[in-house]
């Protein structure tokens, strides 16, 4: 028997919340460093060091969360209570971070981005692992991947177009924008939560044993698939974490055109929203592993021409955006789904439903690929003489932007698309494993 697929109310229900997480993800990445350096005057190299800090923080929040997320089992459910827990920290910590006073150091931005990454951990394990055991079926985790995702985009663009508006409301810098995001997440994210606890169901847990936590490290270890794809995504994290981190530095100085960061912005997740459906029947084609791989050859082919790009030429890099943006669809989608798929290898092996553990460990991954990203480009940055504040750049420090920018994240992403072109765990496979799971007859839907 096909299995049954998930009302599209729950769906929705389920992918809510992604909107204001997304809304805070993508300005606590870009803007808020950029905020504090150009506006509040703290040095490239402070900040970055603290954002590397912080993330090395979660290296103990992330696991803790996911252990205790799937070993505790309150009535009313380990996925749900651990997030409607999570939404008053994150919604404290995003207006300290976001409207900071005009005296907040490097200690103000170390203790709250610390508590806003906490809040946003004890946020997106359970709800990741809320959407990852939803279903067993190969086909349709693309479809809640895909919701989800899709609204991470919508949350993204409002992102992206928040400080334009600021600006035509007369901000002279981010101060207007971040305050204007931090009060619809605060909004938002409760309101969301709710309907996403009322309506979507607690999963079922498939769980016939127990591990230790040095037998579960084994296991972890030993599960050379989700080894494999981990190591993929952090490449590709990284690569798709440095042009983020510096993308108003690119704009800024390299093309020298800042009124149009904006737009470039909203057009390259607008055409993410394009390429979420269009991955994902791709996927349902020929496969999530070789669909991905083929969307990064794709976006490498076209940032290729990135460092040819020069003052003046954002209407080229306007096409540039698009056609990257349609392929992010895929970064978005395909590998939250493959992980779901790699995290039966564990349960059927094991006989434990650790899907919060898998989770806790692909957003370490997450926040480590953004932070190297930060942590590494700001500091060669600054080494290279780089002025976050505006002024006459030193050739050195242009070279060093557009090298950071367009070149080290090509041979990322073509180091990725070598793990994941021949990965193991495609539909067949996957259909096995559930099976074992579930107790039942293999029945291919080949």
């Amino acid at each position: 028997m096909p299995p049954s697929r998930i009302p599209l109310a729950v769906i929705l229900a389920y992918a809510l919340p992604a909107l204001p997480l997304a809304v805070l993800t993508l300005p606590f990445a870009i803007v808020v460093p950029t905020f504090y350096a150009t506006t509040l005057g703290l040095p490239l190299a402070a900040i970055g060091q603290v954002l590397l800090a912080v993330r090395l923080i979660d290296a103990i929040s992330d696991p803790v969360v996911g252990v205790l997320a799937d070993r505790w089992r309150p009535r009313f459910g380990r996925r749900r209570l651990w997030f409607a827990l999570s939404i008053p920290v994150t919604v404290a910590a995003v207006w300290a971070v976001f409207v900071p006073p005009e005296s907040a150091g490097v200690w103000w931005l170390f203790g709250f981005a610390t508590l806003l990454s906490t809040g946003m951990t004890l946020s997106l394990i359970p709800y990741w692992a809320w959407g990852a055991e939803l279903s067993g079926d190969y086909t349709e985790r693309n479809r809640i991947a895909g919701a989800r995702e899709g609204v991470v985009v919508l949350g993204t663009l409002i992102a992206t177009a928040t400080p334009a508006i600021a600006t035509a409301m007369g901000a002279t810098d981010g101060g207007l924008a971040l305050m204007m995001l931090a009060g619809f997440v605060l909004v938002l994210l409760p309101l969301t939560g709710l309907i996403a606890v009322w309506r979507v169901p607690e999963p079922r847990d498939f769980t016939q044993t127990r591990l230790d936590w040095r037998a579960g490290l084994k296991h972890l270890a030993a599960n050379r698939p989700f080894v494999r794809l981990l190591a993929a995504f952090v490449l590709n994290g990284f690569a798709n974490g440095l042009p983020a981190t510096l993308f108003l530095f690119f704009v800024n100085e390299r093309l020298e055109s800042p009124d149009s960061a904006g737009i470039l912005l909203f057009a390259y997740f607008l055409a993410g929203v394009a390429g979420v459906p269009l991955w994902t029947l791709v996927a349902n084609r020929i496969g999530k592993h070789r669909a991905w791989s083929i969307a990064m050859l794709f976006n490498v082919a076209v940032f290729a021409t990135v460092p040819l790009l020069g003052p003046g030429d954002s209407d080229w890099f306007l096409a540039v955006c698009l056609l990257t943006g349609i392929a992010l669809g895929a970064d978005l989608v395909l590998p939250s789904s493959i992980q779901a798929d790699v995290i039966d290898v564990d349960t059927a092996s094991t006989g434990e439903q650790r899907t919060g553990t898998y989770v806790a460990a692909w957003g370490l991954a997450t926040k480590l690929a953004l932070a190297l990203a930060v942590g590494i480009a700001f500091p060669l940055l600054d080494w290279a003489g780089f002025q976050a504040n505006g002024g006459p750049q030193p050739e050195g420090g242009l070279t060093m932007l557009v090298a950071l920018y367009a070149g080290v994240p090509l041979f990322a992403k073509l180091a990725a698309i070598g793990l994941m072109w021949n990965f193991p765990v495609d539909r067949a496979a996957q259909e096995t494993l559930r099976a074992t799971i579930e107790g039942n007859p293999v029945t291919s839907s080949r």
